[in-house]
């Protein structure tokens, strides 16, 4: 099998509200760019890239990527690096794009996301075969809270809670007052039987202050602590000092970042994203690792759409450590059944068939490659040209 064509789809889904966190507080999520790669036994694979501008890691170490500068890589050095090549080589696609562009894991992402897609498609399975088996069919959903007032968390919490939801993700980090609030009125409202987390998302402005706030969180029973502080070491000063796990995120990119966690015991477990080290192939690698020095993980991202959820979950199964409730959205397209407000962050979506919830969790997709139909007629009534 060969690879014929590689296509970029720059996309902006409609939004249910408007979702932050301390490093974006600006610009809307679901702008996204889409792969689509064609080869020559007429099997097609999809990938999704949700690059944000803002995101990266500490002190230039990675760097904000965005759907336009996703598209120029691809066409520009990633496309010829990858046409003629089998898409199943996984291990060797990976290798030409190294080549040719260094770092831009989100640019690499959605192209690994396509093969795999492409791979398991081929062989009639599920892309979590394709990553040694599952572990599990389901992720529990961490229905997140983005920073907003604490009466809009407390009332969404309780909705989200309504229709199954058994865990909350709190966005904090920019103002402390106000985190240890927002945890103790979701306390309050959602009793003592649903799992509250936060995540600061590297907002304190020193480690004094992240330990202070988190301490008082501490006190209405919080499962973790995420990236309160940018850099590993400050992470680590913080984790030695707090009770509760602390869950590495910007701090988690590779599997170097992973052993690094580890030597300075910054960290319990950490947030795990096909994305963020460039694909299933790189990620699978930094669990397989983590597992290995007793550390666990969540399944991370950042708001996708059902093609790069689907991606999300099926890592998710695969990894024996992802056990952690997960902010894996309950994707769904526009007029389908399942729950308004758990894990729905979108009015509409790019997959045909809605993903199943169920007791609290989401389903990952059976069918062959990532399991999911891209709908074409929602890729250009959403399309953005620019």
């Amino acid at each position: 099998m060969k690879i014929t064509g590689c296509t970029t789809y720059l996309v902006a889904l409609p939004n249910r509200r408007h979702h932050t966190w301390a490093s974006k507080m600006i610009a809307p999520i679901g702008y996204h760019a889409y792969v689509r790669i064609d080869t020559d036994e007429g099997i097609s694979g999809w990938g999704e890239s949700p690059a944000g501008i803002t995101w990266g890691g500490s002190h230039m170490r990675y760097y904000g990527e965005s759907p336009d500068t996703v598209r120029l890589i691809i066409e520009k050095h990633l496309k010829p690096a990858i046409l003629d090549q089998d898409p199943r080589d996984i291990a060797v696609i990976h290798e030409r794009m190294d080549k040719v562009v260094k770092g831009h894991p989100y640019a690499k992402s959605p192209i690994d996301i396509a093969c795999y897609d492409i791979a398991g498609k081929a062989a009639g399975v599920p892309v979590c075969k394709l990553l040694g088996g599952a572990f599990r069919d389901r992720i529990e959903v961490a229905h997140s809270l983005g920073i907003m007032p604490v009466e809009k968390c407390v009332d969404e919490a309780i909705e989200a809670v309504n229709e199954g939801v058994k865990t909350i993700k709190c966005k904090t980090g920019l103002d402390p007052a106000r985190d240890v609030e927002v945890v103790k009125q979701l306390r309050h409202h959602l009793g003592d039987q649903i799992k509250i987390r936060v995540d600061g998302n590297e907002g304190y402005n020193n480690v004094w202050e992240a330990i202070d706030v988190t301490l008082r969180q501490e006190e209405f029973d919080i499962m973790l602590c995420e990236q309160p502080m940018r850099g590993t070491e400050q992470l680590a000063f913080v984790a030695q000092r707090i009770n509760c796990p602390v869950m590495a995120d910007e701090s988690a990119w590779t599997v170097q970042d992973i052993l690094e966690l580890d030597r300075l015991k910054a960290a319990s477990c950490f947030s795990c994203y096909v994305t963020k080290p460039g694909g299933l192939y790189r990620a699978k690698q930094q669990a397989d690792i983590a597992a290995a020095l007793g550390m666990y993980s969540d399944i991370g991202g950042s708001i996708e759409s059902g093609i790069g959820n689907a991606a999300n979950l099926h890592l998710g199964a695969a990894s024996k450590i992802a056990y952690l409730p997960s902010v894996a959205p309950v994707s769904k397209p526009e007029g389908m059944q399942g729950p308004n407000i758990a894990g729905i962050y979108y009015l509409d979506d790019l997959i045909s068939e809605p993903f199943q919830f169920e007791d609290g969790c989401v389903l990952i997709p059976q069918g062959p490659g990532l399991g999911v139909t891209v709908d074409m007629e929602k890729i250009e009534k959403y399309k953005v040209d620019s």
